[in-house]
């Protein structure tokens, strides 16, 4: 905004100039100097200004001070109207995907009645954990299934009750998945949880015993955190941006006492803070708002201004040898319940989001529900099935099942016609950030398909990743230090503070093509070996 600002300074000052130079040869007036020194002194008073703000911005973030939240501003308050006094951030990079089908806030009836727990939702897993059920063995919701022959303290347990149907294999024969038919009416193991004014080595191995741990994500790496961490701090996103994302503040409807049980566990898993990101642009909701125990921090901007790794960057930035940990808002909710009601309630609101979809709404279910049952029925025809967004989910067929973290599918066309001379010709609208179709100068919603457009392409620097990724990071340059395994360069990049969530827009964007989430988590593995 700053240089628009500064642009359109220097050019009333030409223009200006131009008119009162005309008008003082036409009548000899000495008007033109004193023109060009009231105009001169205004640029100077503005340039000073703008560099003594960015100055303050610069010594704020040193500090720890959140500088958008107040100061002196030229042109009026970065705050939006109703945040005054808060902590807000007010994020200037960034893009927003408005895709159609969008779920309609409403649940429906649909229902999958095979559930799976997949080993390889938890990253650093082993390819063959230890499974302690089998074929046809009756489980309740709660218990074990199997557990990480490295960490063998951290148990993966049932979402349902019902029986195991199927142990699917992988390659090299690892374990793809433990299926589950699940009974008509869920019966939970019973449990009885610690008090909360115990000791936290007792909370810790509770949560450790009846599957909550698992819930737990461990920044840097996105890996289950080890019995014995401590982290920093705790971070909850409570909104989230990316295209056809979920509303959370309809899902946490009804939920409040849980969603706040849930918050007093894991202060008791931290010395530091339990930080809630909330949407700056949207009212969020009162369960929300009115969480105890938390640092409540706004954010206004564009995707991805809802991931919790931004947050996270704009808040309490990880260094050094810091370990941070992240949650989503339904985990919280089914930790909270674990030690209110004394059950592993693993159910969860789902959203059904894409153009493909008849419907776009809400269904309940479980966590790692059959795609093809939730989607039986309401789709239009051949469609790709996404387990998350369109940025960074992951491509699923109908006989598979929801990632353990998701709370999203989406739908979208296959896109297999070939497009004879592509952006070339005039053609139907498409998501781009690029302004070389007129549709990107509209405000309109997109049908999207899975053409990418092109194919991979020479690594060149755009400085495209730089435009949407709102975080002090250099991410071209980081993406080839990856790729040269520079270990000390990619650290000094800040490659422990991205997730591929993080990176995604930056490969929507990318014009050379790059597979830059693949790319990231190879740095990140790499990293972690060496940790």
């Amino acid at each position: 905004m700053k240089t628009n600002i500064l642009y359109f300074f220097f050019l009333s000052f030409f223009t200006l100039s131009s008119n009162v130079a005309y008008a003082a040869d036409a009548s000899g007036s000495s008007v033109l100097s004193y023109a060009l020194w009231a105009i001169a002194i205004l640029l100077i008073f503005f340039i000073l200004v703008s560099v003594g703000d960015s100055l303050i911005g610069v010594e704020a973030k040193k500090a720890g001070i959140d500088a958008d939240t107040g100061g002196f501003s030229l042109f009026g308050s970065k705050v939006p109207e109703g945040l005054e006094g808060k902590s807000v951030k007010v994020l200037t990079k960034g893009h927003d995907i408005k895709l159609a089908g969008a779920a309609a806030s409403t649940i429906s009836s649909a229902q999958a009645s095979t559930y799976a727990v997949q080993p390889k939702n938890y990253i650093g897993m082993s390819p063959i954990p230890k499974v302690v059920v089998e074929v046809g063995s009756e489980v309740k919701a709660g218990d074990v299934l199997f557990f990480d022959k490295k960490r063998p303290e951290v148990k993966y347990v049932a979402p349902v009750s019902g029986e195991v149907i199927a142990i699917n294999r992988g390659e090299k024969r690892s374990i793809k998945e433990i299926v589950i038919l699940a009974d008509k009416e869920i019966s939970y193991k019973t449990i009885q949880a610690p008090d909360l004014n115990g000791s936290r080595e007792d909370i810790v191995n509770f949560l450790l015993e009846n599957g909550a741990w698992s819930f737990i994500n461990q920044r840097p790496f996105n890996v289950v955190p080890a019995a014995d961490d401590l982290p920093k701090n705790i971070f909850i996103s409570t909104f989230d941006s990316a295209p056809l994302a979920p509303d959370l503040s309809f899902v946490v409807e009804g939920q409040g006492a849980a969603f706040q049980k849930g918050i007093d566990v894991l202060n008791k898993l931290t010395a530091g803070t339990v930080h809630l990101g909330l949407d700056g642009k949207n009212t969020p909701s009162t369960v929300f708002t009115g969480a105890k125990g938390v640092e409540h921090n706004y954010f206004v901007g564009k995707h991805p201004a809802g991931n919790v790794g931004v947050q996270i960057h704009h808040t309490a930035p990880i260094s050094g040898a810091d370990k941070v940990w992240t949650l989503g808002v339904q985990d919280v909710i089914t930790i909270g319940k674990l030690f209110s009601e004394g059950k592993f309630d693993a159910s969860r609101i789902v959203a059904l989001t894409g153009n493909e979809f008849n419907t776009p709404s809400y269904v309940k279910t479980y966590i790692g529900a059959n795609i093809g049952e939730l989607t039986k029925g309401n789709l239009k025809g051949e469609a790709r099935l996404i387990s998350g967004d369109v940025l960074s989910g992951k491509t699923k067929t109908a006989a598979e099942f929801l990632n353990a973290s998701d709370d999203q599918i989406t739908s979208i066309k296959e896109g297999k016609e070939h497009e004879m001379f592509g952006w070339l010709l005039p053609t139907t609208a498409r998501p781009s950030i690029s302004q070389t179709f007129l549709s990107g100068l509209m405000d309109i919603t997109y049908e999207a398909d899975t053409n990418t457009h092109g194919e991979k392409r020479a690594f060149v620097v755009t400085g495209q990743y730089e435009k949407v990724l709102p975080m002090d990071i250099y991410p071209q340059h980081l993406m080839k230090a990856i790729l040269v395994n520079d270990i000390e360069r990619m650290e000094g990049l800040g490659i422990n503070e991205l997730s591929e969530e993080d990176i995604a827009l930056c490969e929507f964007a990318c014009t050379s093509k790059q597979p830059l989430q693949k790319i990231l988590r190879q740095g990140l593995e790499l990293m972690r070996e060496q940790s």
